[in-house]
């Protein structure tokens, strides 16, 4: 019986090293491919377009192989979702999965504005476990790790409590918004934030109240800005309310919100009673 749970008490901390050694990792490598970003943001570069409209650059192509190289040299036995990787579907069969956008918000980098960032998850059976998001231009550094609550520059940040609404802190796309507004006057969005993981982190921070993301967004968009919510006391979820589950066979998701436990509880509410069409 001892050396049984000996190797329980032996099993647990070696869980939680390799928790500790990954959560180290994810977040040498994010500020390391922040700064290759940011030494690359506002020069010439080759871009192209990827798909019907997805604009991606040689800067995205340099920051995905740099984070490649750390994370997956690193723990050869997860598995990989990139954007800018093709798709190994090896990964549905892995307990542990890298999702990674290099660069959210290309579209906002190409241009020249700041509101773009490098976004990494460990996601653990389809649920996020270890979340970085890096803003270099602004230097905003987010973390997160299940059950111990989100940082910013290393200082706690929460979502904002209460359930009123005030549109001039809710960012998305309008028509949504819109149909939570009760009165006939027309309502004035928070201006737009082109890298969509970073406005979901502004919802962890309390700048925002809430966040909507328009259908079509995927797994990379999502997963770590997912994590930083739900450990800021906040949560994200499809409008239904139902949980998003990452590292799935389709890795795009419909609508969804983003915002303080009780206002998101609210607003998901208020869609269940008045669905989209």
């Amino acid at each position: 019986m001892a050396d049984a749970n000996a190797d329980g008490v032996h099993e647990k901390t070696l869980a939680h090293d390799v928790l500790k050694r990954d959560a180290a990792l994810l977040a040498e490598t994010v500020r390391e491919a922040g700064a290759l970003a940011l030494s690359l943001f506002r020069t010439e570069l080759k871009n192209w377009t990827k798909g019907a409209s997805s604009p991606v650059s040689e800067a995205d192509i340099a920051v995905n192989d740099l984070i490649a190289g750390r994370l997956r040299s690193a723990t050869p036995d997860y598995g990989w979702l990139s954007e800018e990787s093709a798709d190994d579907e090896m990964r549905l069969g892995k307990r542990l999965v890298w999702i990674v956008d290099p660069i959210d918000g290309t579209r906002g980098y190409l241009a020249g504005r700041e509101d773009w960032c490098v976004s990494v998850a460990l996601v653990e059976d389809t649920r996020p476990l270890l979340a970085a998001v890096f803003a270099p231009a602004s230097d905003e550094f987010f973390f997160a790790e299940r059950g111990r609550g989100s940082l910013l520059n290393g200082l706690p940040v929460y979502a904002a409590s209460g359930t009123e609404l005030d549109f001039s802190r809710v960012a998305g796309p309008k028509p949504l918004a819109e149909r939570l507004n009760r009165s006939a006057v027309e309502i004035t969005l928070h201006p737009r934030i082109g890298s969509l993981a970073l406005r979901l982190c502004r919802v962890a921070q309390g700048r925002l109240d809430a966040a909507f993301a328009g259908g079509q967004s995927r797994d990379w968009d999502l997963a770590a800005a997912n994590l930083i919510v739900q450990e800021a006391n906040g949560n994200m979820t499809a409008l239904s309310g139902d949980t998003i589950l990452y590292n799935r066979r389709e890795v795009t998701h419909g609508v969804l919100v983003a915002a303080g436990r009780d206002r998101h509880a609210s607003i998901v509410e208020h869609f269940r009673a008045r669905p989209l069409p």
